[in-house]
């Protein structure tokens, strides 16, 4: 057809007007729905936080600090069981009034919510021609509204400083095989251990000098805390990481891993730990297999999602505020959807499909496993199946995108920079 006779779409002020007042109630929507979500989380009254600072300033008086314990109505007893370098970082903070550094901590996640955010939609904006304002306030709204960031706030933990780290370093040093690349997953695991699961995703990756970078950054923060604080690194080290009852009661319904699921189908016994670790062994192998095929199509945020969903699977804890990464998969999901051509039979199915799959999943992750139920105190079996699936909804979203995740291939491979031939060791 001649180009003369394509007739373009012609926006009317009205059409205009209206367009922006839908925006408007949308995120207007949106905000007046937040307070709702968070207040559930109101009781835990920054629990974790004061817990931190509780220890440092038992560690500052000159105890040891993994003698640090308090009681708890859920798991019993609750202990400092973060490595010694989280509590060098943590330290700082003791000397500071409680509120002071609460007010800190939450304004820092809420930066950290706003960038990482960013950094995930931006993308996808620009490619689809979205509304920039608009469609950037509405990501960062649902990803305040997101249990594991509601979870984190009230709590007041520090995991939106790990994936501040692991984002920057597997979203732009690693693809752009930058010097400091590695840098960022290595002080996230030396601050918290589970990130060392993207130290094994850059070596399946064959990223050898960005996973050489990350083991020796977290090597160094190790080392450096055990120069200042020899005898707790080294309980830490030989003890307290091997001492599994420290860490909670792993049949607790917040533990979204596959070995709660497992603890919970054989509470109060504990489960089989040889089928645990079969699963655990066919689950990191099958995840880090289609993280490396996504990582080779240069789809580097699916790959790290998938490791992500991977970790927190196979690891034995898994709490929910720990689950950041079915964001960025429900970002993955609507832009492979937007990908999607529309005007083909097989273009619209699979638009729908994904579309289908990135609202079921807001929808858990949004109303989540614990804000809105009391689960009790005692070990409980799950012994029907409407109580299985509310009580393993993270357990099994996370195998079902394990799964169905896609790798968007094509678009990334012509995306991913060309290296230099400097950067071919890498």
């Amino acid at each position: 057809m001649p180009a003369e006779s394509v007739a373009s779409p012609v926006t009317t002020p009205e059409d205009q007007r209206s367009r922006t007042a839908r925006r408007v109630v949308t995120v207007l929507a949106l905000a007046a729905v937040l307070p709702a979500l968070y207040l559930p989380g109101l009781v835990h009254d920054f629990f974790d936080l004061k817990i931190y600072m509780r220890a440092m300033d038992w560690w500052a008086s000159g105890h040891p600090l993994y003698d640090y314990v308090q009681p708890d109505r859920v798991q019993g007893e609750l202990y400092f069981t973060y490595p010694p370098f989280s509590a060098l970082l943590l330290r700082p903070f003791g000397v500071l009034p409680l509120g002071l550094t609460i007010v800190i901590f939450t304004a820092l996640t809420c930066v950290a919510v706003v960038v990482t955010t960013r950094w995930l939609v931006l993308p996808v904006i620009e490619r689809h021609g979205l509304h920039r304002t608009y469609a950037l306030t509405v990501a960062v709204l649902l990803v305040f509204a997101v249990e594991s960031t509601r979870e984190t706030i009230t709590f007041g933990q520090i995991n939106m400083l790990l994936v501040v780290l692991i984002l920057a370093d597997l979203l732009f040093a690693v693809p752009q095989a930058r010097r400091w690349a590695g840098v960022g997953v290595g002080l996230a695991t030396a601050l918290k251990l589970f990130p060392g699961i993207f130290i094994v995703y850059l070596l399946v990756t064959r990223r050898w000098r960005a996973a050489v970078v990350a083991s020796v950054t977290a090597a160094a923060a190790t080392l450096l805390a055990a120069a200042v604080a020899p005898r707790d690194s080294w309980r830490f080290w030989t003890h307290e990481l091997w001492a599994t009852d420290r860490v909670g009661r792993t049949d607790y319904t917040g533990n979204q891993s596959l070995f709660g699921l497992l603890s919970r189908i054989d509470a109060p016994q504990e489960p089989n730990r040889l089928l645990w670790l079969v699963l655990v062994v066919a689950i990191l192998g099958y995840g880090l297999w289609r993280a490396a095929r996504a990582a080779g199509a240069g789809d580097w945020l699916t790959g790290l999602t998938l490791t992500g969903l991977v970790g927190g699977l196979v690891s034995p804890i898994t709490w929910t505020h720990h689950i950041y990464w079915f964001i960025p998969a429900v970002v993955v999901l609507v832009d492979a959807a937007l990908d999607a051509d529309p005007q083909t039979p097989a273009g619209a199915r699979r638009r729908r499909r994904l579309l289908t799959l990135a609202t079921g999943t807001g929808l858990v992750i949004v109303y989540g496993v614990v804000s809105f139920y009391d689960w009790g105190v005692a070990p409980a079996r799950t012994d029907n199946p409407w109580e299985f699936l509310l009580r393993n909804e993270y357990v099994l979203l996370a195998l079902l995108l394990l799964v169905l995740l896609p790798v968007r291939r094509e678009r990334r491979r012509e995306r991913e920079p060309v290296p230099t031939a400097g950067r071919q060791h890498q």
